[in-house]
């Protein structure tokens, strides 16, 4: 991935920051746009755009530009941005089914749709959406979240055949993730056999480096030990 222009969305968020560092690692230049305000000053190699609603299409395709005009191309793009809701269908709230179809399809939708033309000019352009291994075969509670991964899966299958042989796009499929939030949310869980971000951003940046050429329209799940 060395001097590969990157764009994570979420960049802020427990996953998006370790997705952001282990590219960094590796050597590749990271743009990050997220809903959150953002301090850090842009460098050659890393600028953070923050306060942008990606839910809006307009606010997404400015924030994609102006990182790919940052870099002066882009290479790949990674959409974690998106939010989870837990509800039962039968006593549930519409506008929880209509939040989590803006937050996790859309967002995802409008970050690719802009930045399909810069990847496209990349010759070796990648997009890896986060799904759930949840939206598989969903649980009581969990209709409005898993009805919106599946929309990213389907979203995920149905670009990469449009973009065949132009950008590869492809998405992974987490269990539970190791995160803060997911811990305080469950105290009594077995949080050994979850999924660390790590682990997660190692499979995602596999899917956006040079050795997934010949990956496309992959659902791959990472259901750390669960």
């Amino acid at each position: 991935m060395n001097g590969k222009a990157i764009i994570i969305t979420g960049a802020l968020g427990a996953l998006g920051k370790v997705v952001a560092e282990e590219a960094l690692a590796r050597a590749a230049r990271v743009a990050g746009i997220d809903h959150a305000a953002s301090q850090l000053a842009a460098t050659a190699d890393r600028i953070e755009l923050g306060g942008v609603d990606l839910t809006d299409t307009a606010q997404a395709a400015a924030a994609i530009d102006k990182a790919a005009a940052h870099f002066g191309r882009l290479d790949g793009l990674i959409n974690i941005a998106g939010g989870f809701a837990f509800e039962a269908v039968s006593d549930g709230d519409p506008a929880t089914w209509q939040r989590m179809y803006a937050m996790n399809v859309m967002t995802a939708f409008n970050t690719s749709r802009a930045a399909i033309p810069h990847l496209v000019k990349s010759g070796a352009g990648r997009i890896v959406n986060i799904g759930a291994l949840g939206a598989l075969q969903a649980a009581s509670g969990m209709g409005p979240y898993a009805a919106s991964k599946a929309g990213v899966h389907r979203l995920t299958e149905s670009l990469a055949a449009e973009l065949k042989g132009k950008v590869t796009v492809n998405a992974v499929l987490p269990s539970i993730i190791d995160t803060a939030a997911n811990r305080a949310a469950m105290p009594k869980a077995d949080i050994s056999k979850w999924v660390t971000p790590k682990e997660l951003a190692e499979v995602i940046l596999f899917l956006a480096s040079g050795a997934a050429s010949a990956v496309t329209g992959a659902l791959l799940p990472v259901n750390g030990r669960v």
